[in-house]
């Protein structure tokens, strides 16, 4: 199942627990801003999931994966390969 467009296990986060989010598949802005770019380019190029992009993965990303505050050191990025291949 898909949890959302860059990897991220809408499941194991304390903000969908907590009820803040339900998952960027089925909002249209994230709570945090006033859009994500990662969710505005899957969605632009009608994509599930950005595993699924001819791009996989584009320097956005990479750059939302690694990130030094918000990144995950790639773990989105392997779900989305998960994803593709289920």
């Amino acid at each position: 199942m898909i949890e959302s467009r860059c990897g991220i296990l809408c499941s194991a986060c304390s903000f969908k627990s907590d009820g803040v989010c339900i998952g960027c598949v089925h909002i249209q802005k994230p709570f945090w801003g006033d859009s994500c770019p990662v969710k505005d380019c899957c969605e632009s190029k009608k994509q599930d999931h950005c595993g699924t992009c001819d791009n996989f993965p584009c320097d956005l990303l990479n750059q939302f994966a690694y990130d030094e505050n918000q990144g995950d050191n790639g773990l989105r990025i392997e779900q989305c390969r998960k994803w593709k291949n289920c």
